[in-house]
Formats: structure tokens, C-alpha cells, sequence
């Protein structure tokens, strides 16, 4: 951060795309991943609240608006979880509305995850539809193993099967199951995403516009993927994916983890029926609730 700050200080906020172009390429040791991405995104979306209040719209409309309301879909399904436990999580979303609910398969047994997919299934009913999140753990041949175990269940996707940096390996997991595979919460520029694209290694991508460097690539990616009839399913941070979402005719859903804390922002998107509405609020929409930056400051 204090690398890119000397670059934005002084300069015309409303520039946002010149803005990030200079941040962008700025220090050319390093790649935009990781910290260095992370550090980018939040200028740029801190922009791009500017540049909404500044027009006295929220961002979705700023973009072009396709919809004002987002269907989402209840995370997480935690592999430490006891069965009773996952299947109240997955029936605690659907009470609030959620048609969709993400769970892990970690078990070193593709049959216990089998298991715990099905007893999920059974409790919440077919007009629940389910996906599922590898996190990276396995290999090719341990992938096709799983995900033969689970081709009857009519998922909507098969997350993040091999290490994220493996793009051939993903690509090829992807061409040999019957389940479409969904990654790229580990990706971060659009180049990757690109190169996803091109391998057919998903159909369904997941950039996080807290790592993917902002909303003004996370927006890029969404419009290349919209090029190739490939859906967008924005990483977490729902109570900003939703503006991206909102833009995007090739959005498809928000991750929602119940997990923020009541005194962290003073509005948080409402929930109706499994849909969120997306803030209508000037900018991104969001504020931290009074107090909140002194509880919660990580000095």
C-alpha cells in the first residue's frame, strides 16, 4: 500500500481506469497476486465508491444495471462439521431463502463424501440444488474418482478441484466428469482468466474482487467471460460482489456466508426470497457501522 499510494495522492479520483493502469504497472518485480492484488483491489474499489457518490449512483447502475436483485447461495458445509451439523447449516439457509448451498468434500474417502452430499440432498429437498467445493486437495485421478461418486446428484459444480496455479490439470478434470467445474477465487488478473477460458477449464469462474484486483478487473474478467457464454460467480464479499453481479448479463449467483459480524456495517444487503437487493445506495453502498473501525482496526 505505501508503494501505491504515492501514485493516487493528488491525482482525480474520477480517472479510475488511468488510476489502476498506474498501480497496475507501477512495480514490475512484482506480479499482481497475492498481497500485492489484494492491496490493489481495495484502492480500486475505494475509487470506484468515489466515482459513485460522485455520480450519485450505485455502481451496478454506474455499469450498465442488468437486474437489481442477485440470487445467492448459502457456503459452507465445513469438513470438521458432523453430519447433524452440515445438514442444519444447509436447512438454516434454505429457511432464509436460499435455493443453492455449497459444502466441502475433504474426506480422504470419496465415498464419505458421498455420503455426507447425499444426506444433505435428502434433507433439503430436490428444489435445493447443491455444489461442491474441492478447495484444491486432490489430483486429476483422485477428481474423476469424486466426482464419478457424485454424477447422479445433479450438481450445479464441482469447485476448485486442483491447486489453482495447475491450469492443464484443472482443464483436464474438466473434460473427463460430467460435473461443470467452477474455480478462480485464487485467480487474479484477467490474463488467467483468459487462459482458463482458452484451456475450457470452467464453466463457471469465480473471481474475488478483493483479490482480483478491484472491481475495474473483476469487470473485465465478467465481460470475457460473457464472450465465451461462461458464467460468473463472484468469491464471497457478497455485500460487494452484488454490484459486479448486478452488471453483468453472465452473473449467476453470490456467495453467502453468514458469517459478518452485526456490528461491523450499519447495512448489510437484504435477503428476499434467496435473492439479495443489490444496495441502492450511492457507491458500493457500504459503511462501517459507528465504532466499528475502532474494534475491529488491525494496526
Amino acid at each position: 500500500m505505501t508503494r501505491l499510494a504515492p501514485l493516487l495522492i493528488g491525482q482525480d479520483p474520477l480517472f479510475v481506469e488511468r488510476l489502476w493502469e498506474r498501480m497496475y504497472r507501477a512495480d514490475r518485480g512484482i506480479k499482481r497476486q497475492g498481497v500485492a492484488a489484494y492491496a490493489l483491489s481495495a484502492l480500486d474499489i475505494a475509487l470506484w465508491d468515489i466515482a459513485g457518490k460522485a455520480a450519485g449512483l450505485p455502481l451496478y447502475k454506474l455499469w450498465g444495471a442488468v437486474t437489481d436483485r442477485v440470487a445467492a447461495y448459502g457456503s459452507g458445509g465445513w469438513p470438521n462439521y458432523t453430519l447433524e451439523d452440515l445438514i442444519g447449516e444447509a436447512q438454516a439457509y434454505v429457511a432464509r431463502g436460499c435455493r443453492y448451498y455449497k459444502m466441502k468434500i475433504h474426506h480422504p474417502d470419496p465415498r464419505a463424501n458421498r455420503a455426507r452430499v447425499e444426506a444433505v440432498k435428502k434433507a433439503v429437498g430436490d428444489d435445493v440444488r447443491l455444489m461442491v467445493d474441492v478447495n484444491q486437495k486432490l489430483d486429476v485421478l483422485g477428481n474423476i474418482r469424486q466426482a464419478r461418486l457424485l454424477t447422479d446428484l445433479d450438481l450445479v459444480w464441482y469447485e476448485e478441484p486442483v491447486l489453482a496455479d495447475d491450469l492443464a490439470a484443472c482443464a483436464e478434470v474438466a473434460a473427463r466428469i460430467d460435473i461443470p467445474v467452477a474455480t478462480g477465487e485464487n485467480n487474479y488478473t484477467r490474463f488467467e482468466f483468459r487462459d482458463l477460458i482458452e484451456r475450457r477449464a470452467a464453466r463457471y469462474l469465480m473471481p474475488d474482487v478483493c483479490r482480483a484486483n478491484g472491481f475495474s478487473e473483476t469487470l473485465k474478467i465478467g465481460r470475457l467471460a460473457a464472450a465465451h457464454q461462461i458464467a460468473v460467480s463472484p468469491h464471497v464479499v457478497h455485500e460487494l460482489s452484488l454490484q459486479v453481479a448486478g452488471a453483468l448479463s453472465n452473473g449467476f449467483l453470490v456467495e453467502w456466508i453468514d458469517w459478518v459480524p452485526d456490528d461491523l456495517f450499519a447495512q448489510m444487503p437484504v435477503m428476499d426470497h434467496g435473492d439479495f437487493l443489490i444496495p441502492d445506495r450511492p457507491g458500493h453502498g457500504m459503511a462501517l457501522a459507528p465504532g466499528a473501525e475502532r474494534k475491529y482496526r488491525a494496526d
